[in-house]
């Protein structure tokens, strides 16, 4: 990959998580030879536009070698910014004179998304071409068909990353290392031992002057849909026969095909706004109160679903999927909790709980709780827990997205007829929320989330 090409680039998301990520990619060697170009709608000249790379290189630079720091530096000295509306005609001009290949990353939110990708044409496009789209995909179902219909007229489908920087290549591979290469789960990672499997992405962090995204996404959106039904999809798919990217997505879309939401089961969604409270030494205001927001669109900061996946292995064991803001204790995890022995022998004490798996994400971490006979009474049991770090990446989220973009590899990017899938499978809860049939609660910025909730209770 000769040139990346960032639309947006005087966005937030450029400034704080794209240029970083890149910038360790090259402090390693992993990115020889690229050109980095930005195009925005901000009248920037290109000394200000390296300004921002300098601020986003800075840690990199500081980290470096000596080979490191030339190569950081001959990208920024060679970098360039072009002041574009991305969905007129003029981006397809622009491409047109990039040394090709080119990796044009769309930084923009989705509906300018889909404009700018109708801006370019087939034919102005350098060969190799490769178009990297942000989550969430879309804005629904039938969106996502139509941006779809018009990567595949722009380029094949190899060519298209639509990435997902919540799953980075060490968390996808810790999971899977974990599930088949250990004889005392992989028997057992079924509905004839699983009770339930929860994902939690429960963050302290509040609107942060998002509004003017998020107000139109809110949890569901943003981060269930988005993210977490892929982290389901990982813990349920069957084990691929390798780990050729064709292979493993054709196995996470299986998963996803066979999963629903039954709106008639009680508490099979549910949503909360947060209000005014404290978070450590933060106030934090009203949801309602921030700058940007709108009242009447209702938008969630609490969302949970319960997914059933629909197949043998998995029928009856519910998938509990929740993601919120403002919250008092951070939380991003999959628990995997497993049924009650059969047996108990009489005479045992103490509580017998049930087995529970911890898959913990950003630091990725793994935890066992299990049942063993405690000090002193050797017939009263007690719980321990053991503990380890699983192995972590030396590159940021997004360069491992990016490390992927630029090697041509889509392993980690979501096929377009899965991100499909993932709308259809959160359409019918939207719905009924937009029809008042799921109430709109409320929690205590700060707290666990509304108390009659399962899930604000731990476990």
């Amino acid at each position: 990959m000769r040139t990346l090409l960032i639309l947006g680039a005087s966005g937030d998301l450029t400034g704080r998580l794209l240029l970083p990520g890149l910038a360790r990619l090259i402090r390693l060697g992993r990115a020889d030879g690229l050109k980095l170009v930005g195009a925005g709608s901000d009248d920037w000249s290109d000394e200000q536009w390296r300004t921002r790379i300098d601020g986003s290189f800075a840690t990199a630079m500081e980290k470096a070698d000596d080979a490191g720091r030339a190569s950081l530096q001959q990208v920024r000295d060679d970098s360039s910014y072009h002041l574009l509306d991305v969905t007129h005609p003029g981006l397809a001009d622009l491409v047109a004179t990039l040394d090709g290949p080119v990796a044009i990353y769309f930084a923009l939110p989705p509906s300018v998304s889909q404009k700018a990708c109708s801006a370019l044409g087939s034919e102005s496009l350098p060969p190799g071409t490769r178009l990297v789209m942000e989550k969430p995909f879309g804005t629904d179902q039938a969106s996502a068909h139509l941006l779809n219909e018009k990567l595949a007229k722009v380029v094949p489908e190899q060519n298209i990353h639509r990435v997902d920087h919540f799953l980075g290549k060490a968390t996808v591979f810790n999971i899977l290392g974990l599930r088949f290469a250990n004889r005392i789960l992989e028997p057992v990672w079924s509905n004839l031992h699983v009770e339930k499997v929860e994902v939690y992405f429960d963050e302290a962090l509040a609107l942060e002057n998002r509004a003017r995204y998020y107000d139109g996404a809110g949890a569901l959106r943003d981060m269930i849909q988005s993210h977490l039904l892929q982290v389901m999809a990982l813990l349920a798919l069957e084990a691929p026969s390798s780990l050729h990217e064709r292979d493993l997505r054709d196995h996470i879309g299986s998963v996803l095909r066979a999963s629903s939401v039954d709106l008639d089961a009680p508490g099979s969604s549910r949503r909360a706004r947060y209000t005014a409270g404290r978070i450590g030494d933060r106030q934090v205001t009203d949801y309602t109160a921030e700058p940007g927001v709108d009242v009447e669109k209702g938008t969630e900061t609490l969302a949970e679903v319960t997914v059933s996946i629909n197949n043998a292995r998995w029928a009856g064991v519910p998938f509990i999927l929740r993601s919120g803001k403002a919250l008092g204790v951070t939380r991003k995890e999959a628990v995997i909790t497993f049924k009650p022995v059969s047996h108990l022998p009489t005479g045992f004490k103490g509580e017998d709980a049930p087995t529970k798996l911890r898959i913990g994400f950003g630091p990725d971490t793994l935890q066992l709780e299990i049942d063993v006979n405690g000090p002193g009474d050797i017939f009263s049991l007690d719980r321990t827990t053991l503990s380890t770090d699983l192995n972590d990446t030396d590159l940021l989220p997004y360069g491992e997205v990016l490390e992927g973009v630029l090697a041509g590899d889509p392993t980690l990017s979501v096929r377009g007829d899965t991100a499909e899938d993932c709308w259809r499978i959160v359409e019918p809860v939207l719905k009924a929320w937009e029809e008042g049939r799921v109430p709109l609660e409320e929690y205590t910025a700060g707290s666990a989330g509304p108390d009659s909730w399962p899930s604000s209770h731990g476990g």
